[in-house]
């Protein structure tokens, strides 16, 4: 089964050879729902063509067909007002994972969240379906910190559209990125450990909305199955 709940004491043990738990909901079309760590949310360009599958556990299945930019996510959500992260205690990840199939131009497997004053869309990179270390794209650079064993690049860059939802439907936002260079299927995830990180390097966030273990492909036809996909935040 997945990886236990936790908000307080220590971390349950990883079972990096965990089965997927049974008895799973599957939701498709863009949406969201769950409460604590098991919020989720789903949404894809091409709606019907993805879906996520999740459990009274903290674990989920995604799955995609040609969806066009599609993100599957599951963890913390604190709605739109938010706190300063610093606030939520320790907060962190245990994830064991299996990829299947294809992703697009770009595919990211990690950690995913928004923060407002700044705007900031954020991911912590931990595998791609295109190898490591991926870059995202017309990046700056601002160096390379070691957590959790391994050595992370920090990136940010600005970004425009129409997906600055979480920011009152800005049109232009912040991202920031840890991309690791070695690629990892399970392990667990220092989160705060970035953000302290990303404030060191000039990278500030303000008031913290969500913080997920995220999916998101540009593509292809593949599926993700994530038996543990534990967030905690220790106090």
């Amino acid at each position: 089964m997945g990886g236990a709940t936790s908000s307080s004491g220590g971390a349950p043990a990883l079972d990096c050879n965990a089965a997927m738990p049974t008895n799973g909901t599957k939701h498709t079309g863009n949406g969201q729902g769950g409460k604590d760590n098991l919020a989720w949310q789903l949404w894809a360009n091409n709606a019907s063509n993805g879906s996520i599958t999740t459990f009274s556990t903290p674990a989920f299945g995604a799955e995609w067909n040609n969806a066009g930019d599609y993100l599957a996510r599951i963890g913390f959500e604190w709605g739109n007002a938010g706190k300063a992260y610093d606030t939520y205690g320790t907060i962190s990840a245990q994830f064991a994972y299996k990829k299947t199939g294809t992703a697009g131009g770009y595919s990211y497997i990690g950690i995913y969240g928004w923060s407002t004053n700044p705007c900031v869309e954020w991911y912590i990179v931990d595998d791609s379906f295109n190898g490591m270390p991926v870059n995202p794209g017309m990046t700056t650079n601002k160096g390379t910190v070691t957590i959790d064993g391994g050595d992370y690049i920090l990136y940010t860059r600005q970004t425009t559209g129409t997906g600055g939802s979480r920011c009152n439907n800005v049109s232009s936002w912040a991202q920031y990125y840890s991309v690791r260079k070695t690629a990892r299927q399970c392990g667990t995830i220092s989160i705060t450990k970035h953000f302290d990180a990303w404030k060191a390097a000039s990278m500030p966030l303000g008031n913290m909305l969500e913080a997920k273990i995220l999916v998101e492909v540009g593509g292809g036809n593949g599926s993700v199955e994530f038996p543990v996909a534990n967030l905690m935040a220790v106090q």
